[in-house]
C-alpha cells in the first residue's frame, strides 16, 4: 500500500487515540484500531514481525526487510501512541492523587459504553454465548475481589502484567490499561511513565534508573505475550468471534466492581518510596462514603464517559458506509 505523509500523519493521530485508550482504563488500543479501520493491519503487520523478519534482513537489507514488516506504519502509529501515553500519564497521575471519584466516574462511563458496543457485535446469541457471558462475569468479579499475590512494583510481577495487557491490542474490548487495573499494577505503571520522564528531564539519574527498570520489564512482558499470544487470538476472533467477543463482554461486566468510583479501603501497602497506598478496597455506594461524594458531577462524567464512546462508533468506518 502505497501512503504520503499526509496518511502517515493520519496514522499517528490514530496512534494518539490508541495511546489515549492504552492509558484510561476503559476503552481499548484495539477498540481505537478497530474503529478506525487499521485494526487488520495492525494484526497482519504483528504477525509479519519474527524470525523470518531477521533473516530477510540479513539477505536483502534493511530497506527490503523494513517495508516487509510494515515499518513505516509501524513507526508512524507507535510515535503517536508515545506522544498520547507520555502526556495523558501525569494528568491521570493528579487525578488519582487529587480527584479519584471523578477520574472513576469517567472511566466507569467509558466502560459502560464499551459493553455495549463489544456486545452487540455478538451475532447470534444462543445457550453457549449466554453461558460464556454469565461464566466469564462471574471469573471476572472475583478476580476484581482477589489481593494481588506480590507487590505490583515488583519487576518479575510487572512482567507479567504487561505480558497480559497486551492482549488488550490485539482485541477489541478491554483496554490494556484496565487489565493493570485489574492487576493492581495501573497506579505503578502510571508512575514509572511519570518517573521516566521526570528523571530524564530533570537528570535524576537514580529515579531514571529505577524508572526505566520497571519500564523494561512491563515492555519485555508486552512483547513476549504479543508474539505468543497474537495469533492465538487473531485465530479465535476469525474462527469463534461471537464466543469470543460474548467472553469480553462478560469480562467487562464482572469488572465493573473493580472500576467503581466510590470505593472504601480495607488493606494498604508501602511503595518502593516509603508511601502508605491503597491494597485493596470494597465498593460501596455513594451514601456511604465519607465526607462529599460528588455525586452529581460523577453522573454527569459517567454520561460524558458514555457518549465518547458512542461518537467513536458513529464515525467508524462502518458506519460511514
Amino acid at each position: 500500500m502505497k501512503r504520503n505523509i499526509k496518511d502517515y500523519f493520519l496514522i499517528t493521530l490514530k496512534g494518539i487515540a490508541m495511546g489515549a485508550a492504552d492509558v484510561v482504563p476503559g476503552v481499548s488500543g484495539g477498540t481505537i484500531a478497530f474503529i478506525t479501520g487499521i485494526y487488520e493491519e495492525l494484526i497482519d503487520t504483528i504477525n509479519k514481525i519474527d524470525l523470518n523478519a531477521f533473516k530477510t534482513l540479513k539477505q536483502k537489507g534493511i530497506k527490503y526487510a523494513w517495508h516487509s514488516i510494515n515499518g513505516n506504519f509501524l513507526t508512524a502509529l507507535f510515535i503517536g501512541i508515545a506522544i498520547s501515553i507520555l502526556s495523558l500519564a501525569k494528568g491521570i497521575k493528579w487525578m488519582l492523587h487529587n480527584e479519584p471519584v471523578l477520574l472513576w466516574s469517567f472511566f466507569f462511563g467509558l466502560v459502560l459504553a464499551s459493553i455495549f458496543y463489544v456486545g452487540k457485535q455478538i451475532k447470534t446469541f444462543n445457550f453457549n454465548i449466554i453461558i460464556a457471558i454469565i461464566l466469564s462475569s462471574i471469573a471476572s468479579y472475583f478476580l476484581t475481589l482477589a489481593e494481588p499475590f506480590t507487590s505490583p512494583e515488583s519487576p518479575l510481577y510487572l512482567l507479567f502484567c504487561g505480558f497480559v495487557a497486551i492482549i488488550a491490542m490485539i482485541l477489541p474490548g478491554v483496554s490494556g490499561a484496565f487489565i493493570l487495573l485489574i492487576l493492581g499494577a495501573y497506579q505503578t505503571t502510571i508512575d514509572t511513565i511519570n518517573d521516566l520522564a521526570q528523571g530524564l528531564f530533570t537528570k535524576d539519574f537514580n529515579l531514571f534508573k529505577e524508572a526505566l527498570i520497571n519500564f523494561l520489564m512491563l515492555v519485555v512482558g508486552a512483547i513476549l505475550g504479543l508474539k505468543i499470544f497474537s495469533k492465538i487470538l487473531n485465530w479465535l476472533f476469525k474462527n469463534y468471534k461471537d464466543l469470543t467477543l460474548a467472553m469480553l463482554t462478560g469480562f467487562m461486566i464482572g469488572s465493573l466492581n473493580k472500576i467503581w468510583p466510590w470505593q472504601k479501603i480495607l488493606t494498604w501497602r508501602v511503595n518502593s518510596k516509603g508511601l502508605s497506598v491503597p491494597l485493596t478496597e470494597q465498593s460501596i455506594l455513594p451514601t456511604n462514603i465519607e465526607g462529599d461524594n460528588q455525586l452529581a458531577l460523577a453522573l454527569v462524567l459517567i454520561t460524558i464517559g458514555f457518549v465518547v464512546i458512542l461518537l467513536l462508533e458513529k464515525f467508524g468506518p462502518e458506519n460511514k458506509k
